[in-house]
């Protein structure tokens, strides 16, 4: 269609653009291949780049030379930094136009200044865009459905009566993006959940921690359960990381006799609730944060949950705090978890994670088990 319109130029006309530099590459690029989205774009840009032009020296009012900054942004946002060159090329033509016909007084350095920030501004979106490989805001949606994706894993799945759970994730500064993780599966007797933490918070732990989400939900579950961590420590190994560690907490739960087992590879310590008792058992499991050594060894730790008792894993944003002791961090935890009980589990979970990461500028994740 593009080529049609082209070639119905009257041929002075086509002439004329054979001529000219800059409109020699725009009607060369206009006759090439087919209509793309991204030349249905530039054209509707191009075109609504003229409009102002031509009307900002009828009416400022309606069509003031500042609104061309917005086909600069949709520009960035849409083009690929060739394309986005011609039109800023366009867009500094019309400038000048206009500074000559409606005035370069009237018109004021500010929009000359909006449009070359907004410009640069474009340019550097467009630029990071094309590294990615992607077109127009396909990469916006790309991390979408990668944080979607994050998600779905920290789901925990239907458990049969007599069991629930909650799982509270709360990223660093509000970000969709962290690294802390939650990865679980369930074949209607026995409950596998993985509670890992990537060092690092926020969006610069997200990309890991999606990397890893993947790769260790398809190992749990798929290996046999006292092999997962030294699966996952196998897995690091390979990567060969400079970039921090990651601790993890694995249990295995069997969903006929609430029998557990739970391992920790550097992480904070599961605890316990008892319900006859009233109290909350520190786990005594321990072993190496997971990818620093090659054989990775845990001590877990076996256990038992009665109607009433629950689980609690969590990350250390949670509990640690500059220059004050874990152990105190644990007590305070568990002294906040008090009030879980009598308002139930679910109801209290999240408000524990919001009291405790409240003074704490990381990510922070909790996961709970329990037998009603």
């Amino acid at each position: 269609m593009l080529q049609r319109l082209v070639h119905l130029l009257p041929p002075g006309l086509r002439a004329y653009l054979r001529r000219v530099p800059i409109l020699v590459r725009i009607y060369q690029w206009l006759r090439r291949g087919k209509l793309t989205r991204e030349r249905n774009m530039f054209v509707a840009l191009a075109l609504a780049t003229i409009v102002i032009g031509l009307m900002a020296p009828i009416s400022q009012t309606w069509f003031p030379s500042s609104a061309i900054v917005l086909t600069v942004l949709a520009g960035g946002l849409l083009l690929r930094v060739r394309t986005l060159r011609i039109l800023l090329a366009m867009v500094a033509v019309v400038l000048v136009y206009d500074g000559f016909v409606v005035g370069w007084p009237r018109m004021g350095p500010g929009v000359i200044v909006t449009v070359l920030v907004t410009a640069v501004l474009a340019i550097t979106l467009a630029q990071t865009r094309e590294q990615i490989g992607v077109q127009g805001l396909r990469g916006e949606y790309m991390l979408l459905e990668l944080r979607d994706r994050l998600r779905k894993h920290g789901e925990m799945p239907e458990l049969p009566t007599g069991w629930d759970s909650q799982v509270v994730l709360l990223q660093a500064g509000g970000s969709s993006f962290g690294g802390d993780f939650v990865v679980s599966a369930c074949d209607g007797k026995t409950l596998e959940v993985a509670l890992v933490d990537v060092s690092g918070k926020g969006v610069d732990a997200g990309t890991r921690a999606l990397m890893l989400s993947g790769a260790f939900g398809g190992l749990l579950g798929s290996v046999q359960c006292d092999r997962f961590l030294p699966s996952c420590n196998a897995y690091l190994q390979r990567q060969r990381w400079d970039e921090g560690f990651v601790t993890a907490v694995h249990v295995v739960v069997d969903l006929a006799t609430g029998e557990y087992v739970v391992e920790s590879a550097g992480h904070p310590p599961a605890v316990q609730f008892d319900a006859r008792s009233g109290t909350w058992q520190v786990s005594a499991a321990k072993g190496v944060v997971l990818g620093v050594v090659p054989d990775l060894r845990c001590e877990p730790e076996s256990g038992l949950l009665r109607p009433g008792d629950a689980l609690l894993l969590y990350t250390d944003g949670l509990v640690e705090s500059p220059g004050r002791d874990l152990d105190a961090g644990i007590d305070r935890l568990l002294g906040e978890a008090e009030q879980l009980v009598p308002q139930g589990f679910r109801k209290g979970a999240k408000e524990l994670v919001e009291t405790m990461a409240a003074a704490r500028d990381d990510d922070c994740a909790l996961v709970l088990i329990w037998r009603t």
